[in-house]
């Protein structure tokens, strides 16, 4: 079943722009669409505002940031946005995602320009209105806006996430619903990511497994457990990170490789550490052992295979 995802509109095509446009993200809309379900939200549209319609933007008035229109600022939309926002967050609860529109006032997800009353613009920007009210409302949930993803370290982190988040989500579904042996069972396969990503929630969330049987509420347990895995999982693996969980998976390899196989799985994670190879080198042949020499731990470990291979996030990293 494809995951849910929403979406600026104006990213899959729609011609929902200011001025009647629309900008089209061809990797939401060519490569993730065959995963992902995804649902298209134009926030200014929704708001009654017509295509095309005046341009907006977001002016520091020394008390709030507020949405206006540009030429007459009196014109304010940002009450409208804000129960926009609250109205269709009930919708929203089941996505394990989101991608919004960069540099809008209502979807960017920072550097947005950001007005003074004469005229100037703040250094630095802020966040469209619409994104910030979302993120504050849901705060775990993965969001991302069009231009960052371009970079392949964010886009790969970002992909990850939704997919753990929808993996958590499946995990703990069916009739007796949310207990703490799913959430033990769930956790013991990101364990690995989890080292990879942050290693200091990889410990806390050690914790607070182990302490899960004082909580009376098992669905607050699963809001705080949810929320710190995916604050951890936010943060982007790294070289040296990485490095630590290859040598660690190596090392369940102990017993059924030779001499010279040792050596060829530990030269290939060195020269990814020294930046020679991508990771996806040592991986691959990791999961080559792994299918010589099944390990009932290993190849059920989200890290070994956290998406599609086919969206070939890892080739760059």
């Amino acid at each position: 079943m494809a995951i849910k995802v929403g979406i600026s509109g104006c990213l899959l095509g729609q011609q929902v722009r200011f001025d009647g446009g629309h900008k089209r993200f061809k990797f939401a809309d060519e490569e993730l669409s065959e995963y992902f379900e995804f649902k298209p939200i134009c926030p200014e549209v929704g708001i009654g505002m017509t295509i095309p319609r005046p341009v907006i933007r977001l002016l520091d008035n020394s008390i709030d940031v507020r949405l206006v229109d540009s030429k007459d600022t009196t014109l304010d939309y940002t009450d409208k946005m804000n129960a926009f926002t609250d109205n269709v967050l009930p919708s929203l609860e089941t996505l394990c995602g989101y991608i919004v529109c960069a540099k809008s006032p209502s979807c960017g997800m920072e550097r947005v320009k950001l007005y003074l009353d004469n005229g100037h613009s703040v250094p630095g920007g802020s966040m469209g209105i619409y994104t910030k009210r979302l993120m504050q409302k849901m705060p775990w949930l993965p969001i991302e806006e069009d231009g960052r993803l371009c970079d392949p370290v964010l886009r790969e982190n970002f992909v990850f996430r939704v997919y753990a988040l929808n993996d958590l989500y499946e995990s703990v579904k069916g009739e007796d619903g949310i207990s703490r042996n799913k959430l033990m069972n769930f956790h013991a396969r990101y364990k690995l990511a989890l080292m990879a990503n942050h290693p200091a929630t990889y410990r806390k969330l050690g914790q607070l497994l182990a302490k899960s049987h004082e909580w009376s509420d098992i669905n607050a347990f699963f809001v705080k457990y949810r929320q710190l895995l995916m604050d951890g999982l936010k943060h982007r693996s790294n070289c040296k990170t990485n490095t630590n969980v290859l040598l660690h998976i190596q090392g369940y390899f102990k017993r059924n490789l030779d001499k010279q196989q040792k050596a060829e799985l530990r030269d290939v994670i060195m020269r990814y550490r020294e930046g020679n190879l991508p990771l996806i080198a040592p991986l691959t042949l990791i999961n080559h052992h792994l299918a010589l020499n099944p390990n009932e731990y290993l190849s059920k470990q989200a890290y070994l295979a956290p998406y599609p291979e086919a969206l070939k996030l890892r080739y760059s990293l």
